[in-house]
């Protein structure tokens, strides 16, 4: 066995010649002293032209003097710098990356004569890591873009619901309404998929909308936007319920039925006559309207047929909806809703339902509509606990007090 196999030299320098890593050492005024042969190729220098060269004459002016700053800290303190990303700048413009570790160089007498280190090439985990946080900066940019753009979208949408109501004069003294309007609304989301419309069809006459386009987000917004062109376009043409409704679907359906897309609405349409009292409504598969009667007790659903509601907007090709016809009586009131009221879940999972709404509207009969809608809403609110509502709700409605 060679004597010189434990020998401090001999394995010095076994370590510093088979190192992939480069190791360097540095005299007070941070001028190479020692390095192994990894560091001379990672600098493309000989060993002979790098002794008593610094990093100022290796690398760029930046670099170099941090390295230097960070050396001189190190001899003074004797605090050694462990395990720091590097950035080195080469004089060709070239920018590579290593952690380092540098410790300080100390006599036999204990005095720090210098700096010793250890660097490693990090270069491709460091410019995976900035590209990495390059895409989660562009990806964040464009997510608050977005978000500011439903945002507005919101803002937008929120202009389609009523601002105002048509005021029917009644008959007599006074400056009372013959009919009342409200609605209420309420998004599961930034955006929603309901809409509502009130407006006057003519001098005694009312036509109120509800629609319903399925899905939530982005995509069942852009439908409502699309419906709620359309409805001040056909009121101005047809005022027959069945045949307005027919008329939206022949307009929804070449832009909703596109090959890689599926989009459907459903929707309720009514003509009130405030001189009659005589109400006109057809059904395109939205949920049967709640009627109020004068009396209290008799709340009852508007159709006593369900079945009598024709398909949803959208789904089938020259689709016709049936205009039926029923007299108000004054002191009732007419409820139109959309389905996220009735679908809410308890905890358990089980669905609040029709039955359980018409149920809370018996409870809330007789009521004035800014005190009906939350009745029900709340009602369904409690049964789904701390769920709340996970669908768009919205409902829209009037009571009729006395004839023009």
């Amino acid at each position: 066995m060679p004597e010189n196999l434990y020998d401090t030299e001999f394995l010095l320098q076994n370590l510093m010649e088979n190192m992939a890593d480069n190791i360097y050492f540095k005299d007070s005024d941070s001028r190479f002293i020692l390095v192994n042969r990894a560091f001379c190729k990672w600098v493309g220098i000989s060993r002979e032209d790098i002794l008593g060269k610094s990093d100022f004459d290796l690398f760029a002016e930046a670099h170099a003097r941090q390295a230097y700053e960070d050396e001189q800290h190190i001899i003074q303190t004797g605090e050694p710098l462990l395990d720091a990303e590097e950035k080195e700048t080469w004089p060709d413009g070239r920018i590579t990356w290593v952690s380092t570790t540098k410790m300080p160089l100390k006599n036999d007498a204990g005095e720090t004569i210098g700096t010793f280190g250890v660097s490693r090439d990090i270069t491709d985990h460091k410019e995976a890591e900035l590209r990495a946080a390059y895409y989660d900066e562009q990806v964040r940019n464009i997510k608050e873009r977005m978000e500011e753009d439903v945002r507005m979208a919101s803002d937008l949408q929120k202009t389609f619901f009523p601002r105002s109501y048509p005021f029917f004069r009644a008959a007599g003294e006074g400056n009372e309404s013959a009919v009342q309007f409200l609605h209420h609304y309420h998004a599961s989301g930034i955006v929603s998929g309901d809409f509502c419309a009130v407006h006057r069809v003519s001098e005694t006459e009312a036509g109120i909308f509800l629609g319903d386009v399925m899905g939530h987000g982005v995509r069942a917004a852009l439908g409502t936007a699309l419906i709620c062109a359309m409805v001040e376009e056909i009121s101005a043409l047809e005022k027959d319920p069945g045949n307005y409704l027919g008329r939206m679907n022949e307009l929804l359906l070449p832009i909703l039925r596109q090959e890689d897309m599926f989009l459907y609405a459903t929707a309720s349409y009514m003509v009130f006559d405030a001189s009659s009292g005589t109400l006109r409504f057809a059904n395109a598969g939205h949920p049967v309207p709640l009627l109020f009667p004068v009396e209290e007790d008799s709340v009852q659903w508007l159709m006593d047929d369900a079945s009598l509601r024709g398909p949803a907007l959208a789904i089938a090709e020259d689709a016709e909806y049936q205009t039926m016809e029923r007299i108000i009586q004054p002191g009732s009131t007419v409820v139109m809703y959309t389905d996220g009221l009735y679908e809410m879940e308890s905890p358990k999972g089980e669905e609040f339902g029709e039955d359980r709404l018409l149920a809370a509207a018996v409870r809330a009969g007789g009521l004035p509509l800014e005190k009906l809608f939350p009745a029900l809403t709340d009602a369904a609110a409690d049964f789904a606990g701390e769920g709340g509502f996970n669908d768009d709700v919205c409902l829209v409605g009037f009571t009729f007090h006395n004839p023009m």
